[in-house]
């Protein structure tokens, strides 16, 4: 019986020594690099954070500390868990008091040389934050050496790692920096000293809007001597030239860190880069040239012998020139595309950032800078689609404490008003880009052999989309005979109404017993009686065809039949615009596009020629002021107007016949367009607007002002000649 109960016992221990190694396997397969991994079911769809391929449900693993989902293979190749780190390191800060009171010290002997305290500590920031502060450890005299046989015994297996890492290395290794710094240490110093001189100069550039507002700017004494109203005047234009500041720091980081590294570290597409960051060089140069304006402004209204006391009287001048002219169309033209690519922008950073390990760990690394924080990619993006909306709230503010100049109050007011007109027009810009980016995607996503019948017995093919402009799209219903009801995409374009229909991840024409696509033309819009969200869709042709629509809701039938209306009023007639194109006909077109193009450039260059020769006519006049303003044209290169150049050419040249008749005999004067040729005379024309130079070589069209002072100073010479 003995024999049999230790048999029994012996076999029990055996079994316990199983479970427990076996425990002990699992527990280490659990704990990897600090992480606690659990098994986990996933879809296939989930990519692995080491390898980032997709994960199948049997092999996932998961550490909820740091969550992180990898593959069973792929444990040891995930670096260590960061907020394991952080817990240790508490652990350590809590425990490093009972853990140092078990340190026994022994007296130095004369022999002995005393130990470095680098070899056991890396550094004195270190050594403080794992062993306390030095009035915590007030028993440990500098004349101490620490022994570590005695550190060794007394620490178990539960005492922290950091811990027992450092206080169980030799007093005789002096590389104790070099091995036990981490790599992740060593990249955020690298990225300190890489970007060190980058973000003290964006910091040197607010230095001096440091403080919350101009109130607390300024000192006591010069606030005194101002009135409330002055103060909260002076408290907003601070407030803009602060946030203007701020933009400029965005827009920086937004370059000379993500862009730059993209480029130069990553070796990333320019065009990929540009449609992360897109118009980010105009941005810049937009910005830079109203901060130079505003900082100067500021500069010129110091208090003489101080570098902090200022009192801005006059802005006006600086917001009109910022929100008119070609400063307000380089604006227009620049947030309009970066609000539009917005969406696609923050999209392809999150693509970047979930399939490429280099871009998240570039992104990880830059993000750890103390300015970076709170300036990432997508902060950074979406604070300059903020900023334009900002000025109209300034600017109103400004003008509200704006009571005793009329003159300052009436450029805010027009100032004002520009950039309300400059938001708007953001906006609709804005929504014409994003109407052209949602058609193309339909049209890349509607199948390409996709055709459909129209009712003259064309073909309508997906090409024939890009040719119009998208007004309006969304999913009604289509009541077909049998009282069905079949959801479907519906396009409003310019002279159509498309109906697509979704079919595996693709859009194909319906094929049911009326065309799909509608032609505006006449179009008539009702409502159905009783039912509130039914209309009727009625075309003229010939047999006239009747569509009956529903919408989701009331509200959204009532939109649909206002952008029809709309549309319909301002539909193009069919001789303008076929509603088929032949490839003739196409090729037609974009030639006729490519000469207006043309047209528009030589109206431009025939305009700064104008605006060059008034500059050399008032040279050799030697009179100011010859230059005419610019309200009137000659040139035109708007079709509307091209028919009226013969004309306006024969009615110069005949009232330039008369009034030469009734002048003096001939009047002759070297060209001035034509150097080196002093010799070839030139007969000029004169008109009421403009003189037609006439000579062997070309033909110059001289506008009357410009000609003025150099045909007094001609008939000056010709008198004295006489």
């Amino acid at each position: 019986i003995s024999c049999q109960r230790s048999v029994g016992k012996s076999h029990a221990e055996r079994e316990r020594m199983r479970e427990q190694e076996k425990a002990a396997r699992e527990r280490e397969a659990r704990y990897s690099n600090g992480h606690l991994f659990t098994s986990l079911t996933v879809s296939g769809t989930t990519l692995c954070t080491a390898c980032n391929k997709s994960i199948t449900a049997k092999e996932a693993l998961s550490c909820p500390t740091c969550n992180v989902t990898i593959h069973n293979r792929c444990r040891d190749a995930l670096p260590n868990c960061t907020k394991m780190k952080q817990r240790q390191q508490k652990t350590v800060l809590l425990r490093n008091n009972s853990a140092l009171q078990n340190v026994t010290l022994r007296a130095k002997t004369p022999g002995m040389r005393e130990r470095p305290t680098s070899a056991i500590y890396p550094s004195d920031r270190f050594r403080q934050s794992l062993l306390g502060s030095r009035r915590g450890r007030s028993g440990l005299s500098l004349s101490k050496s620490v022994s570590t046989n005695n550190i060794s015994g007394t620490l178990n297996d539960d005492s922290p790692l950091g811990l027992r890492r450092i206080l169980s290395q030799s007093t005789d290794s002096l590389s104790f920096r070099t091995r036990a710094m981490s790599v992740e240490s060593l990249n955020d110093d690298g990225i300190n000293i890489y970007y060190h001189s980058l973000l003290e100069e964006i910091e040197l550039e607010c230095q001096d809007f440091k403080a919350d507002s101009w109130s607390m700017a300024v000192d006591g004494g010069y606030l005194q001597t101002h009135r409330k109203n002055v103060i909260k005047r002076q408290d907003v234009i601070y407030e803009l030239i602060q946030t203007e500041l701020h933009h400029m720091r965005t827009l920086h980081i937004m370059e000379r860190v993500f862009q730059q590294g993209m480029l130069e570290e990553l070796q990333l597409e320019l065009s990929t880069v540009h449609a992360i960051f897109p118009c980010l060089e105009q941005l810049i140069r937009i910005h830079s040239h109203f901060l130079a304006q505003l900082l100067l402004r500021r500069n010129n209204s110091l208090q003489c012998g101080s570098s902090c006391n200022f009192t801005i009287h006059q802005l006006g001048d600086i917001l009109l020139h910022q929100f008119s002219g070609q400063c307000a169309d380089d604006m227009q033209k620049t947030y309009a595309e970066f609000c539009s690519r917005h969406l696609r922008a923050v999209k392809l950073y999150k693509e970047l950032l979930a399939r490429d390990k280099r871009f998240h760990c570039f992104i990880r690394r830059v993000s750890r800078g103390h300015l970076l924080r709170c300036h990432g990619v997508q902060e950074c993006i979406l604070l300059v689609t903020q900023r334009i909306s900002k000025y109209p709230v300034l600017i109103q503010r400004i003008l509200e404490y704006t009571t005793e100049d009329e003159e300052e109050a009436s450029s805010l007011a027009q100032a004002l008003t520009m950039v309300r007109d400059l938001l708007s027009s953001i906006d609709q810009q804005m929504g014409e880009m994003e109407k052209t980016q949602r058609l193309q995607e339909i049209q890349l996503k509607l199948d390409p052999r996709a055709q459909a019948r129209v009712r003259d017995g064309g073909v309508f093919k997906p090409g024939e989309l890009l040719r119009r402009r998208l007004v309006h799209e969304g999913t009604l219903f289509w009541k077909t005979q049998g009282s069905r009801l079949k959801d479907i995409q519906v396009l409003l374009m310019t002279d159509i109404l498309v109906f697509l229909q979704e079919k595996d991840q693709r859009y194909i024409f319906p094929s049911l017993d009326k065309p799909p696509v509608l032609s505006l033309q006449n179009l008539i819009v009702r409502d159905i009686a009783n039912q509130e969200r039914g209309m009727f869709l009625i075309s003229d042709s010939s047999p006239p065809e009747m569509y009956e629509i529903h919408a989701a809701s009331k509200e959204n039938k009532d939109v649909w039949i206002r952008h029809i209306e709309r549309t319909v009023s301002k539909c193009p007639s069919r001789l303008e615009f076929p509603l088929i194109e032949t490839e003739q006909k196409a090729h037609l077109r974009r030639l006729k596009a490519d000469l207006q193009q043309k047209d528009r450039e030589m109206l431009e260059l025939l305009q700064e020629r104008v605006t060059v020769f008034c500059e050399l006519a008032e040279v050799t006049s030697g009179q100011e002021g010859l230059q005419p303003p610019i309200t009137r044209y000659l040139f035109r290169a708007d079709i509307p107007q091209a028919p009226r150049a013969e004309k306006l050419l024969l009615d110069a040249t005949a009232e330039g016949n008369t009034l030469s008749i009734r002048s003096i005999t001939k009047c002759y004067l070297f060209c001035p367009a034509l150097p080196g040729c002093a010799s070839a005379r030139s007969k000029v024309v004169p008109c009421s607007f403009a003189h037609v130079c006439v000579s062997s070589q070309r033909i110059e069209i001289i506008p009357t002002k410009c000609l003025e002072g150099r045909l007094q100073t001609q008939t000056d010479k010709l008198v004295r000649m006489a």
